[in-house]
């Protein structure tokens, strides 16, 4: 027994040693970026231009850049770009890495304001240069705090066809993860002439648990637009508005349809989809592919615009889906052109005609070469329309396919649809009811057979076992007791959108007040009982406001509880005449001082006897010191013994008017509540 034990042991150590040894990324075989099967069937279909086709094959083996996007509707939006380009990008060309000079982030020639940045580096040579760490934790801590999104760069182009404005009523109909959700915010807050939209988006997706990954990613933006639901989406019920006093249908301005792919674009990404990869993928998707398009068309406003997009080259999941959508509609729908609308963005036209073949390598151009055996697995929507006259009024050249090698990204598939009339089974509007919807509700009349389950009212959202009586939402009186002294205590503006503040009960004392959007706050009434929700008051406040120079922010940030009289002396007047209690610490940019911040930037804090204190989260507070010119960063400490893993780690805040000077003086050091670790500010 002894001798079997430690040879298991020494069998144990020599793997560990293995994979110590091994580059990063190692302790598991790695996957052989080859599929037959793959290579045979795009070759055959001729998707890849001529010539190409081993270009393309190299680019899809090769890992993917990754790529980065500014949040665009914040105001802060310039200030990070500027930060990126003037304190990293420069330094970084000069960075040299086992002698070869890195290669420095490039914007993407097709993303509007150079808002969105695309990167070569590998993990693996960022820990090799203190520089690039320090961008790294940039990208990290900015990320957290919503201002920096790392996202495909793919992915970024559905929103963009969409042609977003304020008061568009939006449907994300797969939405999780959640990065082309928080997209579609970002471009309803776009008009920083409307700082409160009356738009909105209810975002959607199947997965209870991924709908948790929506809603992080809505709280990063701070938006009172946004809503999120989980429904199967092939089914997705319809919601109820009130419209001049009457109930009706809720149909959307935009949906975007980013339905569930095999994924053989994202080969770059996922490495996993080289050896799962078959043909039998697409076969299975195609028919929820399909339903779920359908129901988007229905839910569509009539001049409407919805974006069908998926990560797979397949046309069965892509033109073949647009064809039979385009024919169930009965001229009801046509596909836009989107040529102008990104220019730099290369891509390919869709095609009008392709073959399917099976797993085993069979191949049919028809739906009438198909064996009868064959009948459930293959239908008749996957192969073109047979009618020459027919197909080509469909336009399938206007779709989009973006192909890896092209601009080295991964790959994708878009079709912009507009919505000119009724879809022909739905000519009536859906018939509303008044009670709750129950199980056994009724489909509505003259549906087609693929969308009974999708039709009006036939499922609660959101809705489940165990959910709670009265967890529906209700306007807030006008003699609120909750409301009327925060009314009175923040002096809030006459045109404070009261009507918008919505509670979930009139009882206790202790209840929450929410702000929503107009037209989400007509959707969640009509439908309280249908589904739950998340939102983010804004507050239009007119008193208890103390204005602050750069100084008193640094102040605030870098202590936890500085007395009154650390503020200067502008600040310390107002705040030595306002009581104890919350208030809101706002700078405003001066244009006379280019080197500070040129946008506002406003805090929530609390006075108190003595003190006052800026209610900040960690990753937000260096957000706002290296807007001030700070740089914030993370220092590894030595060896510690007993201590616990958090307090490993120091943070040091470093003024960027000392940097390579001789600190004549530290202002402070001092926790700031959390054992994450500390900040040092060093003032001249």
């Amino acid at each position: 027994m002894g001798k079997r034990s430690r040879q298991r042991q020494k069998n144990q150590s020599s793997g560990r040693d293995n994979r110590d040894s091994a580059s990063w990324g190692a302790g598991y075989a790695d996957i052989v970026k080859e599929n037959k099967l793959f290579e045979d069937y795009y070759k055959e279909l001729g998707l890849v231009p001529e010539g190409e086709f081993e270009h393309f094959m190299r680019a899809m083996r090769e890992p993917l850049p990754a790529t980065i996007r500014i949040t665009g509707y914040k105001s802060h939006a310039k200030e990070i770009l500027h930060c990126l380009k003037e304190k990293y990008f420069k330094d970084i060309q000069e960075v040299e890495i086992d002698g070869v000079k890195l290669e420095a982030p490039t914007p993407l020639s097709w993303y509007p304001d150079e808002l969105a940045w695309q990167t070569n580096m590998s993990r693996k040579i960022i820990r090799k240069s203190p520089l690039l760490e320090k961008f790294h934790q940039f990208l990290v801590s900015e990320t957290e705090s919503g201002n920096i999104s790392r996202q495909e760069a793919v992915s970024m182009v559905p929103p963009l066809l969409m042609k977003i404005e304020p008061h568009h009523k939006i449907l994300d109909m797969c939405a999780a993860p959640g990065s082309k959700t928080a997209q579609l915010i970002e471009m309803l807050h776009a008009d920083m002439d409307v700082p409160f939209p009356e738009g909105f988006v209810i975002a959607n997706d199947v997965d209870n648990k991924r709908c948790y990954l929506l809603v992080h990613q809505a709280k990063r933006l701070n938006s009172p637009c946004i809503m999120v639901v989980n429904h199967d989406a092939s089914c997705i019920p319809t919601l109820q508005v009130a419209t001049d006093g009457k109930t009706d249908a809720l149909f959307y301005d935009r949906i975007l349809c980013d339905v569930p792919c095999s994924g053989d674009g994202t080969m770059r990404k996922n490495v996993d989809v080289w050896k799962k990869w078959t043909t039998a993928n697409s076969l299975h998707l195609h028919g929820l592919q399909l339903r779920i398009a359908v129901r988007g068309v229905e839910q569509l406003a009539v001049g409407g615009r919805m974006v069908y997009s998926t990560c797979s080259l397949n046309p069965i999941e892509d033109e073949a889906v647009i064809a039979a959508l385009l024919e169930k509609s009965e001229g009801t729908l046509e596909l836009a052109d989107g040529s102008a609308d990104l220019p730099g963005l290369k891509w390919m036209p869709g095609v009008s005609s392709w073959k399917l073949m099976t797993k085993e390598g069979q191949w049919y151009s028809d739906f009438s070469q198909v064996p009868s055996s064959r009948h459930t697995q293959i239908r008749p929507t996957m192969f073109p329309p047979t009618d020459p006259d027919r197909l080509a009024s469909f336009h399938l050249d206007r779709c989009m396919r973006v192909l890896p090698h092209h601009q080295n990204t991964g790959g994708f598939f878009l079709a912009i649809l507009v919505k000119k009339a009724p879809m022909p089974w739905n000519k009536r509007h859906p018939k509303l009811k008044k009670e709750p919807p129950s199980s056994s509700a009724n489909p509505a009349e003259g549906a087609p057979p693929s969308t009974e389950d999708g039709l009006p009212a036939a499922m609660p959202m959101g809705a489940g076992e165990g959910q709670p009586p009265g967890d529906g939402v209700e306007k807030a009186p006008k003699d609120d007791s909750v409301f009327t002294p925060i009314q009175s205590f923040y002096d809030l503006s006459p045109d404070f959108p009261k009507l918008n503040v919505l509670t979930r009960s009139h009882e206790g004392k202790k209840r929450h007040l929410y702000m929503v959007s107009k037209e989400l706050r007509n959707v969640m009434l009509n439908n309280s009982e249908r589904m739950k929700g998340i939102y983010t008051l804004y507050p239009y406040i007119r008193s208890r406001v103390i204005t602050v120079s750069v100084e008193d922010v640094k102040v605030l940030l870098t202590q936890e509880n500085p007395f009154l009289s650390k503020l200067q002396s502008h600040a310390h007047t107002q705040a030595k005449n306002i009581g104890m209690g919350s208030i809101v610490l706002r700078y405003q940019p001066n244009p006379d001082h280019p080197m500070e911040p040129q946008c506002a930037i406003e805090l929530c804090g609390w006075r108190g006897k003595t003190s006052i204190r800026a209610f900040v989260p960690r990753n937000e507070r260096f957000h706002y010191l290296r807007m001030l010119g700070v740089e914030v960063f993370r220092e590894k400490q030595g060896q510690g013994g007993g201590a616990r893993e958090d307090e490993k780690e120091d943070v040091e805040v470093e003024s960027q008017e000392t940097k390579g000077k001789e600190d004549s003086e530290v202002a402070n050091r001092t926790g700031m509540g959390d054992s994450e670790g500390k900040i040092e500010s060093n003032q001249p």
